[in-house]
């Protein structure tokens, strides 16, 4: 069946206007990332956080659709790339592997060592609340970056792209010298060893409200484990599901 050419077309997208220090900045970014946009505005688009969006005088998309866009892109070059990189292994391993080289943390310091945190749009309030430097800000404006590019160049460069970056995280994750979740192995072990699941409890929280530290308990077969520290809940989670985890593999039944 022919597909009708309107669905292929690509809806028009609001950018920001581009100007010439802001041309600078962004030819830059792309030189040190090794890409070149023929649309420079569509760059731009990628850098555009809603809290920039809400503030600005102009009226420009945020990088929300190309975060969606971007994502989906992302995943099926990875999982591509895993199925025939690994053909004996079944699909768990595969979906393993996947989840933590297309995770939060993994594209965030992949946006870090681009220069993505000095580059982002962001409004005032997120500004004060550093966030550029926050791992989901930074994860999804890259994101949002895989999927202006897809858009300005194809599927071809996109994924070579993407796995420029991702080749490496990949190989840690099989060789186990990557970055542990451990909030998913503890889950696991848990659920094995004692047919239930860790409970997490804030324990409390210090700090001006722009910068807080968390501190949280996890609770196993009736045992705390923690506090564990963090600049939010979810690192602090870590923390404590790392310290439970660790023990029960060290005192292993």
């Amino acid at each position: 069946m022919r597909i009708p050419s309107s669905v292929l077309q690509v809806p028009p997208l609001r950018t920001p206007s581009v100007s010439i220090s802001r041309r600078k900045e962004l030819l830059h970014f792309q030189k040190n990332a090794g890409l070149r946009f023929r649309r420079l505005d569509l760059l731009d688009l990628a850098f555009c956080h809603r809290s920039y969006v809400n503030e600005t005088y102009e009226e420009i998309d945020n990088n929300e659709r190309l975060e969606f866009l971007g994502d989906s892109v992302l995943g099926i070059v990875v999982a591509d790339y895993l199925f025939r990189l690994l053909p004996d292994r079944p699909e768990g391993d595969l979906a393993k592997v996947k989840s933590h080289v297309v995770s939060e943390d993994a594209l965030a310091e992949i946006a870090l060592n681009l220069g993505i945190d000095s580059i982002v749009h962001v409004g005032k309030g997120e500004e004060l609340s550093g966030g550029r430097t926050k791992k989901a800000l930074l994860s999804d404006s890259m994101e949002a970056l895989i999927g202006a590019w897809y858009l300005d160049t194809g599927y071809e460069k996109a994924a070579r792209f993407i796995l420029y970056y991702l080749k490496d995280p990949i190989n840690r994750v099989l060789a186990n010298k990557h970055r542990k979740d451990y909030k998913t192995l503890l889950q696991e072990i848990v659920q094995k060893r004692f047919h239930s699941y860790p409970k997490y409890v804030l324990d409390r929280k210090t700090g001006p409200d722009h910068q807080r530290t968390f501190w949280m308990n996890v609770v196993v077969d009736e045992n705390v484990f923690g506090p564990g520290e963090g600049a939010n809940k979810k690192s602090a989670e870590q923390e404590a599901a790392k310290l439970a985890y660790d023990f029960l593999e060290l005192n292993q039944s």
